[in-house]
């Protein structure tokens, strides 16, 4: 009974809006794409109109296409007056192509990334990443779907007729104020949107279609399923296509996630069904759920009083309409060949705790930590070995849930507390929510890219938790854990990385007049001295983690080196 109050609230705020036509995105196709970032508004109310971001339009932007195996050219053009990146959510690329917080565009400048589309068949992403910035441009509307297209995909009977019986939705949900604007530091978020439209509907034919859902929120995890408690089949994870169809008629969808689902509209023709977030399920300790904590008594500023969080409400009403002329009417009973990486060939773990910068009972409101640690442009915290692969632990010792992602690779989820994880979480992924006090195990493989300068990101999805500085960066380079002494050099420098000295060992002809000079990848000198001994140990206690050049000369010989310093 005490949520009566909370429904007519919500009911009454959503029917400000009538009813309204799902917008499909725009496509783009082919090898080169112009992207605008631009600023705009939009009539979301009656009065003030609302100031949006967007990409060659209002607000979002439009559904990028690849084809596996193409090389693309994209131009990205900033005009929303502020510094900001696009990044590649789940791609496999060069860091340099990756647009992480590094990889800055200013304001009327130009960014040009170029790659080889390497990825499987899926439904990717593209939105901001500037840190401590993220939240804002992502919620005002910079973002948008990139689909991947291969042989493999293209081989099932599946939906695949954009915007007919193929369908993207980007799941959001934003805060406003009386004037209408977006507030979005707010957890007033009490409006729902798909594809940035409020109380949408869908026109679906009476067959087999495809949904493919992006959860674009800053913040919110939905449990997703129909008024008619259907069944539906969850065909394809983040990175890829499952081994089989997975039955499911409830779906939990946490920020950065996307999935594929088949749902089966024969024989419903006239009907109507709505797709619905049924967060009365959610366990508390999740933000979307009644309780965002583990403890009930801390929360958020408004978010008690938000009507999101207190009732299962409609996101999208279907309604069923007459088949096309080439309709899908059967699912594929298996769809493509997964082989996980098996953790008997893994080269090394990690670990990754997250906490809380000042436990009590504002500690949702204050930054969350990995390793102890907030986000530093200028450390890395992890250097992987290029090709190496790693079993990375995922330890939450907080009482919310995080939605953790990686750049740069798909892995494959090992288990949680032990446990073997659900079918629909046995593919190809780059998100993963873990629970309050729940261990997850992934396994990944760090090939194709390296740079000695330039990291990949690894952070929370929840984007206020990533812009406070729950985020951490890592370089992959070929030069981490070269120990071996390279043929006919005559030189040995080790171990390689190192915590706190290295040797550098030499042989006879090496030694004479023998000058050694390390320096840092911004060209400082750290260290300038002779050495007169075949071996010789330099201590890196007072060093900062990072990659050295190390040079060695003297009158007949000149060689450069690379050593890595991780505490």
């Amino acid at each position: 009974m005490k949520k009566i109050p909370f429904v007519i609230f919500l009911f009454s705020s959503v029917l400000l809006c009538a009813q309204q036509p799902l917008k499909i995105p725009p496509t783009l196709s082919g090898t080169n794409f112009n992207l605008n970032l631009q600023t705009d508004t939009v009539g979301f109310f009656a009065g003030p109109s609302t100031n949006t971001f967007g990409v060659n339009g209002n607000i979002l932007g439009p559904t990028l296409i690849f084809e596996k195996d193409s090389f693309v050219n994209i131009t990205v053009n900033n005009f929303i007056a502020d510094t900001t990146t696009i990044h590649w959510h789940g791609m496999h690329i060069s860091p340099e192509n990756d647009g992480g917080p590094h990889s800055k565009i200013l304001p009327n400048a130009t960014w040009n990334p170029s790659f080889t589309i390497m990825d499987k068949a899926a439904t990717y992403w593209y939105h901001p990443h500037l840190h401590m910035k993220t939240n804002p441009h992502v919620t005002k509307g910079l973002a948008g779907m990139i689909i991947v297209k291969d042989a493999e995909e293209a081989a099932l009977n599946l939906p695949r007729t954009y915007g007919v019986d193929d369908f993207p939705l980007i799941l959001q949900s934003k805060a406003f104020d009386a004037s209408n604007q977006i507030m979005p530091q707010s957890h007033a978020d009490s409006i729902s949107m798909v594809n940035a439209t409020i109380n949408p509907f869908l026109d679906a034919p009476a067959q087999i279609v495809r949904l493919r859902i992006l959860n674009g929120s800053s913040n919110r995890t939905y449990l997703l399923g129909f008024s008619n408690n259907m069944a539906f089949d969850q065909i394809a994870s983040d990175g890829g296509l499952l081994a089989a169809p997975v039955n499911l008629t409830r779906l939990r969808l946490t920020p950065g996630e996307r999935v594929e689902i088949l749902v089966n509209l024969i024989g419903m023709q006239s009907q109507t069904v709505n797709l619905v977030n049924y967060c009365q399920e959610l366990p508390i300790g999740l933000y979307g759920a009644q309780y965002p904590a583990m403890n009930q008594s801390t929360t958020l500023p408004d978010y008690p009083n938000n009507p999101l969080n207190l009732v299962n409400y409609n996101m999208l009403q279907i309604n069923v309409v007459a088949q096309t002329g080439s309709p899908v009417v059967t699912i594929p009973g298996t769809l493509a060949t997964v082989t996980p990486l098996l953790e008997i060939n893994s080269n090394m773990s990690r670990t990754i705790t997250f906490g809380t910068a000042f436990p009590g009972p504002l500690f949702l409101q204050m930054p969350f930590l990995m390793n102890g640690l907030q986000f530093d442009m200028n450390a890395i915290n992890e250097y992987v070995p290029l090709n190496n692969i790693e079993v990375w632990e995922l330890n939450n010792n907080t009482q919310t849930s995080h939605p953790f992602h990686i750049h740069d690779v798909q892995f494959y989820i090992l288990d949680r507390d032990g446990n073997a994880p659900p079918l629909n979480e046995q593919g190809r992924k780059d998100v993963v929510l873990v629970a309050p006090f729940e261990t997850v195990r992934f396994i990944a493989q760090f090939s194709d890219f390296e740079s000695d300068t330039v990291p990949y990101m690894y952070h929370c999805h929840m984007l206020p938790h990533e812009d406070m500085g729950m985020m951490g960066q890592f370089i992959v380079s070929s030069t981490i854990g070269v120990n071996e002494e390279k043929e006919n050099s005559g030189i040995h420098i080790y171990p390689n990385p190192t915590k706190d000295k290295f040797s550098i060992n030499l042989k006879d002809e090496f030694i004479e007049d023998l000058k050694v000079k390390v320096y840092d990848l911004t060209g400082k000198l750290i260290y300038n001295k002779e050495i007169y001994n075949k071996q010789t140990m330099i201590n890196t206690e007072d060093w900062a983690n990072g990659i050295y050049q190390v040079h060695l000369s003297n009158n007949t010989h000149f060689s450069t080196e690379k050593i890595v310093v991780q505490h």
